[in-house]
C-alpha cells in the first residue's frame, strides 16, 4: 500500500513546495524557481498516473515485437503488462511547453532588472509610475 502511494505523496510535496516558493519568495529569480518545481512535480504525477504495476512480471514499453504477430492472447499479454502511453506523451509535450514558457520568464525578469536594477518583487512593484 505505501508502495502505490508514496510517489503521489512526494509529488504533492513538491508541488507544495513550488507553490510556497511562488507565495513567500520575493525574488523574481525564486518565483521561477517554484514555477519549474511545480511544473515538474505535475509532470511527475503524469507519469505515475500512466505507470501500472503488472500483477505478474515487470511493467514493459508498449512496444509491439515480430515474435508476437497479430495473435490475440499476444495482445492480452502485451496490454496486461505495459504502461499507458498517452501520460508520456503529455508530459513529453509539457516539457517542451514549460521549457519555452520559462525562457519567456527569465527573458523577462533579465528585461526587468534592466530597467529597475533588481530582483526583489517589493521593490519592482514601489517603483511603478
Amino acid at each position: 500500500m505505501t508502495h502505490t502511494v508514496l510517489p503521489f505523496v512526494l509529488c504533492v510535496v513538491l508541488f507544495i513546495i513550488g507553490l510556497y516558493a511562488i507565495a513567500v519568495k520575493k525574488n523574481l529569480i525564486k518565483v521561477i524557481i517554484g514555477i519549474i518545481v511545480m511544473h515538474n512535480a505535475v509532470n511527475m504525477f503524469l507519469v505515475l498516473i500512466g505507470f501500472r504495476v503488472p500483477a505478474s512480471g515487470p511493467a514493459i514499453a508498449p512496444i509491439m515485437t515480430p515474435e508476437m504477430g497479430h495473435r490475440d492472447e499476444a495482445v492480452r499479454a502485451l496490454l496486461s503488462h505495459s504502461v499507458d502511453p498517452v501520460p508520456q506523451a503529455l508530459v513529453l509535450t509539457s516539457i517542451v511547453i514549460g521549457l519555452s514558457v520559462v525562457a519567456l520568464m527569465v527573458v523577462m525578469a533579465l528585461r526587468l532588472h534592466q530597467k529597475y536594477g533588481t530582483f526583489d518583487l517589493t521593490q519592482i512593484t514601489r517603483l511603478k509610475g
